[in-house]
């Protein structure tokens, strides 16, 4: 198929399949005799266990790490494990970073219970008080590989 039907057949667009295959983390397919890329079978389930690696917030280097294995069914799977606990923990620390967020959140919109003029307003003058405190430290967790195509 071309990467026009791969893409229709897992709703992925293009460009990220290209980007995937430029990561090594979907082989390159042959070309056919007008140069076009030819995907098969294997280069759809492999990009479906890519999406569900990036649906359940897994990093790339996480996917790449799961894929290596994938791609050795000999191997003990207990690194998967592994690599999944510590997923895990990543995701229970972001919650709790996500809580604390709701709750600043929730304080700010506390200081403002009724609309009047911004010269007025709790929640502009609480940013404003917000932001000259320290910063909250934030997870560890591979930063910048999340905001990348899907």
């Amino acid at each position: 198929m071309k990467i026009s039907e791969l893409a229709q057949a897992t709703g992925t667009p293009p460009d990220t399949i290209r980007y995937y295959e430029r990561e090594g983390l979907l082989p390159a397919p042959a070309r056919g005799d007008n140069n076009y890329r030819v995907y098969g079978p294997e280069h759809a389930e492999r990009l479906a266990f890519i999406r569900q690696g990036r649906g359940l917030d897994m990093s790339l280097d996480e996917i790449r790490t799961l894929l290596a294995w994938r791609d050795r069914p000999e191997a003990d799977c207990g690194a998967v494990n592994d690599l999944l606990d510590e997923h895990i923990g990543h995701i229970a620390t972001r919650i709790r970073e996500l809580r604390a967020l709701e709750r600043q959140l929730k304080d700010l919109r506390a200081q403002c219970r009724q609309a009047s003029n911004t010269a007025h307003c709790g929640i502009l003058a609480g940013m404003v008080e917000q932001a000259t405190q320290p910063a909250p430290v934030r997870s560890s967790h591979v930063q910048g590989t999340h905001g990348r195509p899907a």
